[in-house]
């Protein structure tokens, strides 16, 4: 069987980073692991039950550091599924999440566009039941 286990992510600063994606999205950490050098393995994920992980990488240098928050060139990112877009979205922007616009329904859901803590763009998205 073959998937993507994880994505890596770019942030300035990993504390800050695992900080903001357990406060504001409740997401939480699978591993945090030192490799010496001040770089770390550092796993987060949405449930400890979710297959994909975001690793959030350090950028070092001015290359990296210029990508932060453009890893997608102002494109919606990462999809964030929810079972409970009302819930979710209540609770992120009491944590301060800026949501770009207010929830729509699409043909294929609810959504909303939010930005993350250095503005890569994220949809939160409670996809309508297809099943019949």
């Amino acid at each position: 069987m073959r998937g993507i286990g994880a994505i890596s992510y770019l942030v300035r600063d990993y504390d800050e980073a695992r900080a903001w994606f357990e406060t504001a999205l409740g997401f939480c950490c699978i591993e945090d692991t030192a490799l010496g050098g001040d770089k770390r393995w550092l796993l987060m994920a949405a449930t400890a039950e979710s297959e994909t992980r975001l690793l959030l990488a350090r950028a070092v240098g001015a290359q990296q550091l210029a990508q932060v928050g453009q890893q997608a060139g102002n494109r919606v990112f990462l999809f964030l599924n929810t079972d409970d877009f009302a819930r979710d979205h209540a609770r992120m922007t009491a944590y301060g999440v800026h949501f770009r616009e207010a929830p729509r329904h699409e043909p294929y859901g609810t959504v909303a566009v939010f930005d993350d803590l250095y503005g890569n763009r994220w949809d939160l998205l409670e996809l309508r039941n297809t099943r019949s």
